[in-house]
């Protein structure tokens, strides 16, 4: 198993890795919108989707691989009256279509609308 790190996605926040590499899968751990240069949070849920999706992005890229390569996703959202808002946005980056959970939470950490989490492929 290798922990996989980059300093172009959010650090962790608690005791938890941005992902992980084992057996031929990239496993990331859920993404926020968090700008990582600058650690703002965006605002509005497209602007927060597509900066959560980034992070993924460079969670996959820091093991080698790119958003064709995700099979399943995990997406929290605080609102599910944002579902569509957060999936014209969401198919922009993962137009592969993985397979996909998509659930409303009661809240997200910093307060934020959406959490992307992601399983992919070597």
């Amino acid at each position: 198993m290798k922990i996989l790190e980059t300093s172009s996605a959010p650090g962790a926040i608690g005791p938890y890795s941005q992902g992980y590499e084992a057996n031929g899968f990239i496993f990331t751990s859920g993404q926020i919108p968090v700008d990582p240069a600058t650690g703002e949070i965006p605002q509005g849920i497209a602007a927060q989707a597509a900066q959560s999706c980034k992070n993924v992005g460079a969670i996959l890229e820091s093991a080698g691989v790119d958003y064709s390569k995700v099979v399943k996703t995990t997406c929290f959202l605080a609102d599910m009256g944002d579902f569509a808002a957060f999936n014209e946005v969401y198919s922009q980056y993962f137009i592969s279509k993985p397979a996909r959970s998509c659930v409303a939470v009661k809240d997200l950490p910093k307060g934020v609308l959406c959490e992307i989490e992601a399983i992919a492929v070597k």
